[in-house]
């Protein structure tokens, strides 16, 4: 199968050989001896196995990122050592940057053409933004009052330090992007990371090990745990060596991590769901924003967090909307990312098709309108872009998180009502609005409670902007400055001089 694939010599060699996780800078097998299973969305056939790690493998792990942490190279580091670093380390993905598309392409179903451009070309320039943040951690002095001691002279300080071993756990839908997230801020601030990437999409977390040890890293720093949610990502989130959890997935887990990680006060980031509502109002250039919108919710094939998954349409304008997109889907060629022209690849998994068909069928049920779409075939996990009409804002349809290529379209009156339909829904990840009237768009911005606007583009991303969600959708931020107050602890320091 290997041979006949339209990729690199390097790509097919890298999925040939056997592959381990990386503890401690060395490449080991779990424990027990268990490997996992991977696939190949676009035909259903198994790519290759990895070691299928449990608790004994990951204390192993955070034991090797405490130790790197503690007591090595990398913990007398200096920050200009930090940002070479990186440096060298996004070098060596842009140097590697088709084989890293390939292999996010096969393993997760889609275009190796798209992922170069947008999943790889992201991740290397937001490693080299977190480079320049390891020269820039700074703290500040204080001129302290202590009344009780008015003779005294004292002298106040405040210190941002690395919180210290971070434990990483990323979703299946940007494997590389998410891992890069999570490991640019830790790796400028001086922490040391275990990564545990989905078990459906191990492929380019291995490749990223491997460029992290060409890099120069210390042993320890970087370690990677193959495996299941539950067998190596809970006894993760579980142990009391990690000082703070990252974490990208959905609501549900996002939860059960949160509350894991109360039980020994570690420090913790959610990046959850999302249900984002795309807004065209009447002003709006009505092509832009048919062809905004549906690559709002056709990209990625729908498995974005931020995916424009509930459309609001101003009423005079809504059926020649839904129209356009409709036939933007209609027209979208479904297939194997391996093949250029194909606009749209498979889903994860049989068990995620399954479930956006499910979510289609329910809409049949309840008498919503299917405007275009509504199939699922093979092989592979493919589902045809959808559009439904006819469904009423407390349906399931508009209030839960499909991940799919699924739109459900609404009409609205007026600006206080699209406000209102826009944040009726427990997620506030993103939202996008469609317009040229800037007055009325700044009236909207501040009313909408989401983590991310975006006006006249959709779930557009710059490694200087903060990304998070309001409600369901998490708690704290990725990228942007904030993302540096995530990875760091402060200290005060007060001396009597």
């Amino acid at each position: 199968m290997l041979a006949e694939l339209p990729i690199l010599p390097q790509t097919r060699n890298f999925l040939a050989r056997p592959h381990k996780m990386l503890i401690g800078g060395q490449w080991v097998d779990a424990t027990s001896g268990q490997t996992l299973s991977f696939r190949n969305p676009a035909t259903g056939e198994v790519l290759g196995e990895v070691p299928s790690a449990a608790a004994a493998d990951v204390d192993r792990a955070v034991r090797a990122a405490r130790l790197a942490f503690d007591d090595s190279p990398w913990s007398r580091m200096r920050p200009r050592e930090r940002q070479n670093l990186l440096w060298r380390l996004a070098d060596l993905m842009e140097r590697d940057a088709r084989e890293l598309a390939e292999l996010e392409c096969l393993n997760n179903g889609k275009s190796a053409a798209v992922a170069q451009v947008m999943d790889v070309q992201l991740a290397i320039d937001f490693l080299r933004y977190m480079a320049g943040w390891a020269t820039k951690i700074e703290g500040h002095t204080v001129d302290a009052s202590l009344p009780l001691m008015p003779d005294d002279q004292f002298h106040g300080f405040v210190r941002r330090e690395a919180v210290g071993v971070v434990g990483a756990i990323v979703a299946w839908n940007f494997p590389l992007l998410l891992a890069c997230w999570k490991l640019g801020p830790a790796l400028a601030t001086g922490c040391t990371i275990v990564l545990k990437p989905a078990d459906e999409t191990p492929l380019t977390a291995l490749k990223l090990a491997e460029l992290v040890i060409e890099a120069g890293y210390p042993a320890g720093v970087f370690n990677l745990v193959t495996g299941t949610g539950l067998n190596a990502g809970v006894p993760l989130t579980q142990h009391p060596g990690v000082d703070k959890l990252t974490f990208t997935g959905s609501t549900e887990v996002g939860k059960q991590i949160g509350k894991a990680a109360m039980d020994n006060m570690t420090r913790v980031t959610l990046e959850l769901g999302g249900k984002s509502p795309t807004i065209v109002m009447p002003d709006a250039n009505l092509q832009e924003a048919a062809a905004g919108a549906a690559t709002a919710i056709f990209f990625n094939q729908g498995q974005v967090c931020c995916a424009g998954s509930r459309l609001y349409v101003h009423r005079k304008h809504f059926d020649r909307v839904v129209a356009d997109i409709a036939d933007i889907a209609n027209g979208m060629k479904l297939g194997n990312g391996l093949d250029p022209s194909v606009a749209m690849g498979p889903l994860i998994s049989a068990r995620q098709q399954e479930r956006v068909s499910n979510y289609i069928e329910i809409g049949r049920d309840s008498g919503a309108t299917i405007a275009c779409g509504g199939e699922a075939f093979g092989p592979g996990y493919f589902v045809k872009p959808t559009v439904l009409v006819d469904v009423d804002q407390q349906h399931r349809l508009v209030q839960e998180e499909i991940f799919g290529p699924v739109l459900v379209a609404m009409p609205f009156d007026d600006l206080d009502e699209a406000v209102r339909l826009a944040n009726d829904n427990r997620y506030g990840l993103g939202a996008s609005i469609w317009s040229n009237d800037l007055a009325a768009v700044h009236r909207m911005i501040p009313r909408i409670k989401s983590g991310s606007v975006w006006v006249n583009c959709h779930s557009a991303l710059d490694p200087t902007l903060p990304f998070g969600g309001y409600k369901m959708s998490g708690v704290g931020r990725e990228m942007g400055a904030a993302a540096i107050e995530h990875y760091t602890e402060l200290k005060s320091v007060l001396i009597k001089l």
